[in-house]
C-alpha cells in the first residue's frame, strides 16, 4: 500500500509519500503559515493561501503516485490559531485538496511522532539515551529516550521555534547582539520548563538533529547543497555554533548568496541557531548526527502500520 503523509509547520509545509519498500517521495514548501500568529493568534490570508497553493500542488503529486491514504497533521501555527474560522478555513481548504480532514497534533503526539521518525534510521548500537531536537517555525520539540523502546520517550514542546523568536525580537538585520540575547533568554527559560517536565537534555548520550534549521546548518558545515546529502551526517558541535555567530552576523541578502540557505529561511535562521546553540549547551555533547528522518517519517509509518 502507498501512503501520503504531510506536515504543516508554521514555516513548512511538506509532503512524503512511501510504501513497504520505503520512501517514494519527499518534497517540501516553505509558506510560513505562522507569520503573525505568535502576535495575533491568527492565521492570516494570504498564509492560508500560500499554504494552498502548496497542497494544490501536493494534489496532484499525491494522485500521480497512486496514494491509497493521506493523513494531514497540523502542528504549533495552528495549535495557537484561536479562531475557530481560521481552523474552519483550514480544514475546507484541506479537504477540498486532500480529500481529509486536518489532524491537529498536540505536543506528546508531535514529540513522539518526531523521535520514532528520527532515531529510525540511527546505526543498531546507537548510545541513549538519545535527545530528539526539532526545531520548528513555532515551536522546537525535545524528546528524550531509548531507541530500542521509541514508545516509552519523554517529550516537551517549547514555544521557542524559528519564526516565533525572530517575529518577537529580531528587528535589524542583521540582529544585534542584544536581539539574539533576548532569544536566547526566551530559550534557556523554554529549557528549564522542559527539565522540569521531565527532559533534561543534560541527560543525552546522543543528540540527533531534525528539520530545516538543523539540516541547513548541517549543509553549510558539510559544503552541500541538497539538505537530503547531509542524513546522518555528523556535525561536531563546536563549528555549528560558530557557523550559528557567522550566519547571524550576516545579512538576509548575504545568507541567501550563500547558495545553501534557502531564501524562504534566511530571515529566521539566526533564530533557529540561537535555539540550537542553547540546546547544545545543555547536552554538553561535542557533536550532533542531521537526520532527514523526522515527523513525516513517523507519520507516513503509523498510517501504514493501522492500513
Amino acid at each position: 500500500m502507498r501512503v501520503a503523509a504531510v506536515d504543516c509547520g508554521t514555516n513548512t509545509v511538506r509532503l512524503l509519500v512511501r510504501d513497504e519498500d520505503g520512501v517514494v517521495l519527499r518534497v517540501g514548501r516553505i509558506v510560513r503559515l505562522g507569520e503573525g500568529v505568535d502576535a495575533t493568534g491568527r492565521l492570516a490570508p494570504a498564509a492560508l493561501g500560500r499554504l494552498f497553493a502548496a497542497l494544490d500542488e501536493y494534489a496532484t503529486l499525491v494522485a500521480d503516485a497512486g496514494v491509497e491514504r493521506v493523513r494531514f497533521c497540523a502542528t504549533s501555527a495552528v495549535r495557537d490559531a484561536a479562531g475557530d474560522d481560521d481552523r474552519a478555513a483550514l480544514a475546507v481548504g484541506v479537504r477540498d485538496r486532500l480529500g481529509v480532514e486536518p489532524d491537529v497534533l498536540d505536543g506528546p503526539t508531535e514529540a513522539a511522532l518526531t523521535f520514532a521518525g528520527a532515531v529510525a534510521g540511527l546505526p543498531p548500537g546507537t548510545p541513549g539515551p538519545v535527545l530528539v531536537v526539532d526545531i520548528g517555525g513555532g515551536s522546537t520539540e525535545l524528546v528524550l529516550g531509548d531507541p530500542a523502546r521509541p514508545a516509552e520517550a519523554v517529550g516537551h514542546s517549547a514555544d521557542v521555534g524559528a519564526v516565533r523568536l525572530a517575529e518577537r525580537h529580531l528587528r535589524t538585520d542583521p540582529p544585534t547582539a542584544g536581539e539574539l540575547a533576548a532569544c536566547a533568554r526566551d530559550v534557556d527559560a523554554a529549557l528549564d520548563a522542559a527539565r522540569a517536565h521531565g527532559v533534561d537534555p543534560g541527560a543525552a548520550r546522543t543528540v540527533v538533529g531534525v528539520a530545516g534549521t538543523v539540516l541547513t546548518l548541517a549543509a553549510g558545515l558539510h559544503g552541500a547543497r541538497d539538505l537530503e546529502a547531509v542524513d546522518q551526517a555528523v556535525c561536531d558541535a563546536g563549528d555549528l555554533v560558530a557557523l550559528v555567530a557567522r550566519v547571524a552576523a550576516m545579512t538576509t541578502a548575504e545568507r541567501v548568496a550563500t547558495g545553501w540557505i534557502d531564501p524562504g529561511r534566511a530571515d529566521v535562521l539566526p533564530a533557529g541557531g540561537v535555539v540550537l546553540e542553547r540546546v547544545l549547551a545543555r547536552t554538553g555533547s561535542p557533536r550532533l548526527i542531521a537526520s532527514v528522518g523526522d515527523i513525516l517519517d513517523g507519520i507516513a509509518a503509523e498510517v501504514l502500520r493501522r492500513a
